[in-house]
């Protein structure tokens, strides 16, 4: 009889977990609140739990564990529940770490209190909750300011404050994603941000991985992508591993009979390496179960198996030195109408895999945070410039055309003002310009969120809508204004801006002279 894994969390995400455990031998229970889950199909088992649920989670597990069968282990990856893994493990017996350790890798204002007591660079801190007065706080020095939800990830309700204006509005937004009704407001680490996963057995910390994390769109923090492995000197690199193995054992996560897994974003500031974060997982955001693998041919998810499991990992070492770079695509606020250009994504040199969070009719937005953006999009090389213009290429290959009857786009189309930082502009021109025939110098060297240059965004307009600009300026009836209004949505809104405007003119399609 199969021994019987528990994995919690049925998304794109725990996918390489189910597949692994399953190439392992081991039975594969899968627990997840929605149904619906895109990996839910591919357990032996699936159970329609509330992940928050713990005791729930560990209501269900001992009745495995009492049943004919028993169970070997519970793990979680690229999700924001491993104090529920630590919590089962802790009551059944089974192999983890401490559920206070898995709190403190939970909860940011415990994390933080850990890094100070240790003496670790950490940024100076208070929680608040919402019933705090601004005037009565005692605030972690000058702004700007970080604020962020205790008791979530994926940078919900995560935003820089760079005055005392934009306290209360981000205090409510961050407090509103916690579901402890709890935020954090620390001191901003200034400086490149990248990330690391590590497996932890038994004492012993092993690294599997050291991305560049490419960070955009302030005051937020959304990463557009990483590039693994980094590129910067190996004396820095050494410091910052030394860092996050430092504020791993500070949260307890390395005891001697721990089992299990961790993942950090640490900055590189003007005073050397910062803890942003360690989570008592491996990583989502693709690092783990894609980018890591494909960039050194080693699957750390396999060793978390394996260490949830009680055995002792092993095949940690790197088989390979490749470059794996991860792209984000992403879209202004509206309705999905179509999406062009996913298969031929998939189908460019280097490019190893697409994934699209969205279909026709869904609702998108301009991404505040790291769960809406798009789709995603990885590749990789021997050759480190390879690898990341063949991720590049096929994230701005991926067109997203927008319904021209959802306001929202029009709304964002015409939200831009003087000095505005967010959302901001696709490109960064005077909107009132207007580009002769042929000269389209105001652009030279700009590019739009995807690194779209204005011909790119000029050709996408003419896939997407079958017909040039000159061709509808010639259809128009009155063509200073079209072509004022089209350059005007195209610097807001990229493409798409672009063409949701010719969309909404009425004008015939014609075929390309």
């Amino acid at each position: 009889m199969k021994e019987r894994l528990i994995i919690l969390g049925a998304g794109i995400m725990q996918g390489p977990i189910i597949r692994i455990a399953k190439e392992l031998g081991f039975y594969t229970v899968v627990l997840d609140a929605n149904s619906q889950a895109s990996c839910a199909g591919m357990a032996d088992k699936f159970e329609q739990i509330d992940l928050k649920d713990k005791e729930g989670i560990e209501t269900f597990a001992r009745t495995l564990q009492n049943s004919s069968g028993g169970l070997g282990g519970i793990m979680t990856a690229g999700t924001d529940f491993s104090a529920s893994v630590a919590w089962t493990a802790q009551r059944l017996g089974l192999p983890g770490i401490p559920y206070e350790a898995a709190m403190n890798a939970s909860e940011k204002s415990r994390m933080r209190s850990c890094f100070k007591k240790a003496g670790l660079p950490s940024p100076e801190f208070i929680t608040i909750t919402k019933d705090y007065r601004f005037e009565k706080l005692s605030l972690p020095g000058n702004f700007p300011l970080v604020i962020k939800p205790v008791d979530n990830m994926g940078s919900r309700g995560c935003r820089r404050i760079d005055n005392a204006d934009e306290f209360k509005p981000a205090a409510e937004a961050a407090i509103g994603f916690s579901r402890s009704g709890r935020a954090i407001v620390e001191a901003y680490m200034d400086g490149p941000e990248f990330s690391v996963d590590a497996i932890v057995y038994h004492g012993e910390i092993t690294i599997c991985g050291l991305a560049d994390r490419h960070i955009f769109f302030p005051p937020y923090f959304i990463e557009m992508g990483h590039t693994m492995p980094t590129v910067i000197e190996e004396g820095k690199q050494q410091k910052i591993l030394e860092t996050f193995c430092d504020g791993i054992r500070a949260l307890g996560l390395a005891g001697k009979g721990s089992a299990g897994a961790a993942k950090g974003d640490i900055k590189l500031t003007e005073k050397g390496p910062m803890i942003g974060e360690i989570a008592a997982r491996l990583s989502g955001g693709y690092m783990s179960g894609w980018t890591y693998p494909y960039a050194s041919g080693v699957q750390p998810i396999r060793a978390a198996i394996l260490a949830a499991m009680g055995r002792k990992p092993d095949n940690l070492v790197p088989l390979k030195k490749w470059t794996c770079a991860e792209r984000a695509f992403i879209s202004i606020p509206g309705t999905v109408k179509s999406i062009h250009g996913i298969e031929e994504a998939r189908n460019l040199p280097m490019v190893k895999e697409v994934f699209t969070g969205i279909t026709n009719g869904s609702k998108v937005t301009f991404p505040e945070n790291n769960v809406t953006k798009c789709g995603n999009v990885i590749a990789a090389a021997e050759d480190r410039g390879k690898a990341i213009e063949a991720a590049e290429n096929a994230a701005r290959s991926i067109l997203i055309r927008l319904d021209p009857d959802d306001k929202k786009t029009a709304e964002f189309l015409s939200s831009a003002k003087p000095g505005m930082s967010f959302p901001p502009d696709a490109f960064d021109v005077n909107p009132e310009i207007i580009p002769e025939k042929g000269c389209l110098a105001p652009f030279r060297g700009l590019k739009d969120y995807c690194g779209r240059t204005v011909e790119e965004c000029l050709e996408a307009v003419r896939v997407l809508t079958g017909f040039s600009l000159i061709e509808a300026i010639e259809k128009a009836d009155n063509k200073i204004e079209l072509r004022r209004s089209f350059w005007a949505a195209l610097v807001r809104g990229s493409y798409q801006g672009a063409v949701y405007y010719i969309d909404n003119l009425g004008i015939e399609k014609c075929s390309e002279t």
